[in-house]
């Protein structure tokens, strides 16, 4: 399958997830608003997740992969499963006695999370509740990770990009279906997000089995006594993954430490927001990083460098080309776009704007965001945990010093502003270890598309400004015309300027016919 297939593949998989998410949303913020049990809930969330890099997407599974993909080169089938059970069951005891150590420290935890939360009466007893509910998830959601990352090395990408769609839609029926058998919406909510987990584990376990690989749960005398010469390998690769996500938790627990301080409501206008500008993330960043890094662990593997060095500026096309145009947009039509999706129900109009400025400022970090994600499998391919250790240390301190000084002036804004300007650090340190190692260069095309894609971005966002200014002068307020008449315009409106925007990149010659037909085609891929 080719390079633009695959990504189609797992980019489509989650464009549905990110629709569903997108009801998902709707609904959390219609039973909940912006209120202390929404707070509550998006930080009994923020727990599992805090980890969730740390035992799986930032630390085991960048290190399995090129591991299991070697195995698989190089071995054959039976080893690489043999591997996959070591790994399976390691990560499997280490995270069942985290787990039940994290359930007894919940209070303490949460204290140390959102202290802020201690000066509104019952909101760290309402948190630390929901965080027992939810904390389980990490176990099942890192399993499935490692089962994914098994699925991805053999090129089947469907399955696993999934998953996320099960957590969406189980979500909204904790919501629609079960919320009035709870004194809080809040609570079914968070039973949902364990059972979607366990939902999904199986699964993706059912699809492994369908792939030929039976993983099984080897005896912990095995997994930890008599440790094999991959697993020795696995465990050096991790120490610096390790190193690297527990920086980016520290990022992730520094703005969840300083939006408590900042009042009631300012941590679910900080996840709404951060939920819309995970969308293009979600759907081209993430899938550009999933199928890059066993793209390119399978040249470095036979030695290809010049092969995956094609890749990676197609990669970093495909990143920058979506990301720009993403970023138009989200910050053009921040605010109608947070009120006609939001405002309903618990969520009222006095909660659309600080959320619309928060996403502003998340998205213009949204190109550096995806080149990242592009960038850094090349790293991890190699075998190199270390330089993505090293950018995330740096990049952490900048996060900090910035949010420091950032929130003084702007609140909840000046924390998502420090996001967005951390991570472009982050991207340009990329580029310059890259050129610096001599192994990577952007090459003549991309070159020739980037000015390109810039000028088809430019068109598009006076197009934006132009719908945004018409409709504001006939109609006023977005969501006061109706939800269902808003909705339909602010569709035509994005409908126009991804037409736009596309229409200006074919007829440059920013990106070719026959390239956006490889999406939906077997066709093998072929240079342009």
């Amino acid at each position: 399958m080719s390079l633009l297939k695959s990504i189609a593949t797992v980019s489509g998989f989650t464009l549905l997830s990110r629709l569903i998410g997108f009801g998902r949303d709707v609904l959390v913020a219609a039973f909940l608003g912006a209120t202390m049990y929404a707070d509550a809930f998006f930080v009994a969330l923020r727990f599992p997740n805090l980890f969730r890099s740390l035992f799986a997407e930032g630390t085991l599974n960048v290190s399995f992969v090129p591991l299991f993909t070697e195995n698989l080169k190089k071995k054959g089938s039976k080893e690489a499963n043999e591997f996959a059970n070591y790994a399976f069951s390691f990560l499997f005891y280490i995270l069942l006695v985290f787990v039940v150590i994290m359930e007894f420290l919940m209070p303490w935890a949460t204290l140390v999370l959102a202290p802020g939360f201690d000066s509104i009466a019952g909101k760290i007893e309402i948190t630390t509740y929901l965080s027992r509910i939810t904390f389980p998830f990490l176990l099942f959601v890192s399993l499935v990770s490692l089962l994914a990352g098994i699925l991805n090395s053999t090129g089947r990408f469907a399955a696993a990009a999934f998953t996320p769609c099960i957590l969406n839609l189980f979500m909204i029926g904790s919501l629609v279906f079960t919320s009035t058998f709870f004194e809080q919406p809040a609570i079914a909510l968070s039973w949902g997000v364990l059972v979607a987990g366990i939902v999904e584990l199986v699964f993706l376990y059912i699809c492994v089995l369908k792939a030929g690989y039976r993983i099984l749960l080897l005896s912990p005398f095995k997994v930890f006594f008599c440790i094999t010469e991959e697993m020795k390998t696995l465990f050096k690769r991790m120490l610096p993954g390790i190193l690297g996500s527990g920086v980016y938790q520290i990022n992730l627990f520094l703005d969840t430490f300083f939006v408590s301080f900042v009042g009631a409501g300012a941590m679910s206008w900080l996840n709404y927001a951060h939920h819309l500008f995970q969308l293009p993330i979600g759907i081209i960043g993430v899938a550009i990083g999933t199928v890059l890094l066993p793209v390119l662990s399978h040249y470095v593997a036979e030695g290809k460098i010049k092969e995956a060095v094609y890749d990676l500026n197609r990669g970093l096309e495909v990143s920058f080309s979506m990301s720009i145009s993403s970023m138009v947009g989200l910050i053009l039509l921040a605010e109608p776009i947070v009120s006609v999706l939001f405002e309903r129900g618990a969520f009222t109009s006095q909660s659309t704007l600080p959320t619309a400025l928060a996403l502003q400022a998340f998205a213009i970090g949204l190109p550096a965001y995806m080149l990242t994600k592009a960038l850094a499998p090349f790293f991890y391919a190699k075998g190199d945990t270390k330089t993505p250790v090293k950018i995330a240390v740096f990049g952490v301190v900048v996060n900090a010093c910035l949010c420091l000084s950032l929130m003084q002036v702007w609140g909840h804004v000046g924390i998502a502003l420090a996001t967005g300007i951390t991570v472009w650090v982050n991207a340009f340190q990329y580029i310059y270890l890259l050129k610096k190692q001599g192994e990577f260069s952007l090459d003549g095309l991309f070159k020739y598309r980037f000015i390109r894609i810039i000028f088809s971005a430019v068109l598009m966002g006076l197009f934006l400004l132009g719908g945004d200014y018409i409709y504001s002068v006939q109609f006023g307020d977005w969501i006061r015309l109706s939800g269902f008449w808003a909705f339909l315009l602010l569709s035509v409106l994005i409908g126009g300027g991804i037409l736009i925007y596309f229409t200006s990149l074919i007829l440059t010659k920013g990106i070719l016919w026959r390239e956006i037909k490889v999406f939906f085609s077997m066709k093998k891929r072929r240079k342009v």
